[in-house]
């Protein structure tokens, strides 16, 4: 965990309270879907990631988020693997929102990058608000240590917010073949709850050191962890071995779907994706339009779910930036 001497306190405990009925915050093109009201006394919390909407990292925070009944929770996630890609953005080309169906969440998935999730969210474009109280990105599939913060796309989401000015959080869980399994995210998130509590009853006291933001990394045994400790950033780093490609072991393209090979990614990073999912981001390619509805869950509930093409538009750099550069 990054931080400085001026980071807050953690409480010896999370103060628990009864699961609440379901809530959700509107958004500015669904408003009709909320499954309760929005409680303005609660803060808002965004989450993103790197691992894709469907993964279970992403699921298990924001199932154990919504059951505190402590936070207004709100999703903006890529819809599909963008591990790796850094601090990366969509320069070109439109970027594809649609919404998504996350019970007690207003939740939207986007084509870009876990840069654009943020970015787009904090612009007021998407949501009703254009600042959260916390954004929360993860929990990766992996830890996000040393130099891998530099690649993760899970950081650059946090490190997006705080570029931004919110206050942000990335969670990360030490994922060990052969010894972790998909339960072990829902125990990692509920580790990192007295952190995110510790936060934002600072941000909400108006006590909040500025000036960083936090990477948190779970022990590969979340339930056993001894706490919490904050240090400095390491170096530690991948080691990059380039291999020689060949007809036995080249890569399916990621962009095929005749050879399935979006559906064989899935399957590699043990994303739990529904079939109405895949079926949504794979039909995307051949809609081009500003808005347009879609089909709804296979339970014949009526959702009026909608996308919309947003583009990236850079202004004239800040006036700070400008004059370094002019001196």
């Amino acid at each position: 965990m990054e931080s400085d001497a001026n980071s807050p306190k953690i409480p010896d405990e999370a103060i628990e309270q009864p699961r609440p009925e379901v809530t959700s915050s509107n958004s500015n093109i669904s408003e009709q879907q909320s499954d309760g009201k929005v409680d303005d006394s609660r803060p808002t919390l965004l989450v993103t990631n790197d691992d894709g909407i469907d993964a279970p990292g992403i699921r298990a925070l924001v199932e154990v988020l919504l059951e505190t009944g402590r936070y207004n929770v709100n999703v903006c996630a890529p819809d599909s693997e963008k591990s790796a890609v850094g601090h990366s953005v969509t320069a070109r080309g439109n970027i594809t929102v649609r919404q998504v169906e996350i019970k007690g969440a207003t939740a939207f998935e986007l084509s870009g990058t876990p840069a654009d999730c943020v970015s787009l969210s904090l612009s007021g474009a998407l949501f009703s608000w254009s600042k959260p109280t916390l954004v929360i990105s993860g929990i990766n599939k992996g830890s996000n240590c040393g130099y891998h913060i530099i690649y993760s796309g899970t950081v650059a989401g946090a490190r997006e917010a705080f570029i931004c000015g919110v206050p942000s959080i990335a969670l990360s869980y030490n994922w060990t073949r052969g010894e972790s399994h998909n339960t072990d995210f829902r125990i990692a998130v509920q580790a990192c709850l007295p952190l995110i509590d510790a936060v934002l009853s600072h941000i909400m006291k108006g006590s909040y050191p500025q000036g960083f933001f936090l990477n948190v990394d779970v022990p590969v045994n979340p339930g056993q962890h001894k706490g919490y400790k904050v240090t400095k950033q390491g170096t530690s780093m991948i080691i990059t071995k380039w291999e020689a490609v060949t007809p036995k072991n080249r890569l399916p393209p990621v962009s095929s779907v005749d050879d399935q090979g979006i559906g064989i990614q899935l399957a590699q990073l043990g994303l739990e994706a529904s079939t109405a999912g895949a079926a949504r981001r794979l039909n995307s390619a051949a809609k081009n339009v500003e808005i347009e509805s879609i089909a709804g869950p296979e339970n014949g509930a009526v959702l009026d779910l909608q996308y919309l093409l947003f583009k990236r538009e850079n202004l004239n750099i800040s006036s700070e930036l400008s004059t370094v550069l002019h001196h």
